[in-house]
């Protein structure tokens, strides 16, 4: 078995995105990753192919990055050939590969359909793929909900519960270190694990300001006398508006007002002309799935991330 990057053939990547997508796991069109590829998102030396001595391609893994990323950020695609008598070996050959040329241990985003649990076929195929994963470092295991909001949704008018304004770096600095306290989500808690909340907090606003929106569209969200009460970080991926990062200072949590800040993000978006906001949350966190359902976001994928354990 030989494991390689789509970088010693100029056919390498036709053989890429013509890889015949057989399985039950989603797969990427032709379409799409053609499209990624113009785009730099993926790359000839992100794409890695796993081949017999006949040099028959037995295994894709397709990495994804910004255009502007030197390393791929995640693992947006992984199939094995259903001829494979054990593909959890074959794949892990093939991420160990692309890992230690990337020097470094992209996360994997398997997106799933609701309810994948329920279909024998997709649970072996998910199985093996975490099989991989974990043999590889990617250890850690968190499950997402991912959201869409639609202009058939409406937007919720403001009810003046709350009033949102700009803010300063150091405003919204002292913001993300007092929403990450007793926070839900499944990253946060795990990154306070092995950093104090500060350190979390610049790492979160240089992640935002790196994302493709407007550090303008930022806002702080306080009660009518002043009082703090949270933030709204409106974003945007690659590809669409985002809902980026929202959240109500502990002190005032338990009281709605988790949905005027999804509301007023919503409304952003909205006034912008957006025909499509996505967000995403983990499964455990049940008020903010809940605050999502209220607002008209629907579940549109389940999304399983594999990821190195901090460190």
């Amino acid at each position: 078995m030989f494991f390689r990057a789509a970088t010693a053939d100029p056919t390498d990547l036709d053989r890429a995105v013509a890889y015949p997508a057989d399985g039950p796991v989603p797969a990427l069109t032709a379409e799409k990753i053609r499209e990624e590829l113009a785009a730099g998102q993926f790359r000839p030396e992100w794409t890695w192919f796993a081949e017999d001595e006949d040099g028959e391609v037995l295994a894709r893994a397709l990495w994804w990055g910004r255009a502007d990323s030197e390393r791929p950020i995640a693992l947006d695609c992984l199939q094995v050939r259903a001829s494979v008598a054990d593909p959890a070996a074959v794949a892990a050959g093939l991420l160990a590969a692309g890992h230690a040329a990337f020097g470094a241990l992209p996360l994997y985003n398997l997106s799933l359909p609701r309810g994948w649990r329920t279909d024998p076929a997709l649970t072996e195929a998910v199985s093996w793929r975490q099989e991989a994963a974990y043999k590889t470092g990617l250890t850690n295991e968190i499950e997402r909900l991912r959201y869409e909001w639609t202009p058939a949704a409406g937007t919720a008018g403001p009810t003046g519960r709350l009033v949102f304004r700009e803010g300063t770096d150091e405003e919204f600095l002292e913001a993300f270190v007092r929403l990450s306290h007793g926070s839900l989500d499944a990253h946060t808690r795990a990154e306070l694990r092995s950093m104090d909340a500060e350190q979390l907090a610049r790492e979160d606003i240089a992640f935002y300001r790196d994302c493709p929106g407007e550090r303008s569209w930022w806002r702080l969200a306080h009660l009518p006398d002043g009082t703090p009460a949270g933030m709204a970080i409106p974003s945007a991926t690659p590809y669409h508006r985002n809902v980026g990062y929202l959240g109500v200072v502990p002190e005032q949590r338990g009281q709605g007002l988790i949905d005027e800040v999804l509301a007023e993000i919503t409304r952003f978006h909205a006034a912008a002309g957006a025909d499509r906001i996505t967000a995403t949350t983990d499964t455990v966190n049940v008020p903010m799935a809940a605050a999502f359902d209220r607002a008209g976001y629907e579940v549109t994928e389940i999304r399983l991330v594999l990821e190195a354990p901090s460190a």
